[in-house]
């Protein structure tokens, strides 16, 4: 494997800086936030990785990696960083950045980020039946999890209707980002 490095510009480490705040040369890389990373078994770089990437200016790599299309936004990572980076906030940076250059990360990925998000800004939380369901649907797999799906319905552990709790507050949050960004669900659909 080579490895060419361009330590002469930080432009990719100021973009991201600019777009979240968060300062990628403050991280050590003590692997914090990889060891608690939600969707860990799922990613292809840890978030350690793709702030290494941020780093050593290896913009490909980072726009490119999948980690900052499947990050859950749950926080873990940023609240375990002992330097207070907002590790969370640099993967959402990651991937509007991306997005931005009309990368496409797999269309399981962008299939997925799109439903979830679209379930978490129409009903206020995430609704998994429906997030399962659109995603076996969308990815060719329509009975996938069907029998599953009907266990945890007896146990009580799924509701076929979605709580609609705060959607409206929700909703505005998501106007919010979109007209900050410049960027709408519809325009990131186009894109994939």
């Amino acid at each position: 494997m080579h490895i060419t490095l361009n330590l002469s510009s930080g432009a990719f480490a100021g973009e991201i800086k600019d777009i979240s705040g968060a300062n990628v040369f403050d991280c050590y890389q003590c692997g914090k936030c990889a060891a608690g990373c939600t969707v860990g078994g799922y990613i292809d770089d840890t978030p350690t990785k793709v702030i290494r990437f941020i780093q050593l200016n290896q913009r490909d790599k980072a726009l490119d990696s999948r980690t900052p299309f499947l990050c859950a936004a749950c926080n873990t990572c940023s609240e375990r960083c002992p330097m207070e980076i907002d590790v969370a906030k640099i993967m959402e940076s990651v991937r509007i950045l991306a997005l931005k250059e009309k990368r496409k990360p797999e269309r399981d990925v962008a299939v997925f980020s799109e439903l979830f998000l679209g379930s978490v800004k129409t009903t206020g939380r995430l609704f998994e039946l429906g997030l399962t369901a659109g995603f076996n649907l969308m990815s060719g797999q329509p009975v996938k999890d069907a029998e599953l799906g009907a266990r945890l319905f007896r146990k009580g552990k799924i509701a076929i209707k979605p709580a609609m709790s705060g959607n409206k507050n929700v909703k505005q949050i998501f106007d919010k980002s979109e007209a900050v960004s410049g960027s709408s669900s519809k325009e990131e659909k186009a894109e994939h």
